[in-house]
């Protein structure tokens, strides 16, 4: 893999470690954790699912 490749993959985990704590503060606001985790892994696994789409492509 080229460096610009692992730079970008890079990015993108770290986007989505944002947007997974993005949302998790946003659920985080209702005082049931179950909702904030779910939450949570809901957007890293669609981060991870345009992440494998982007990598096979």
């Amino acid at each position: 893999m080229s460096t610009l490749v692992l730079l970008v993959l890079l990015l993108l985990v770290l986007v989505a470690l944002l947007l997974a704590a993005g949302t998790a503060y946003a659920v985080h606001r209702h005082p049931s954790w179950s909702q904030a985790i779910a939450a949570a892994f809901g957007a890293m696994s669609l981060m991870g699912t345009v992440v494998g789409l982007v990598l096979a492509r």
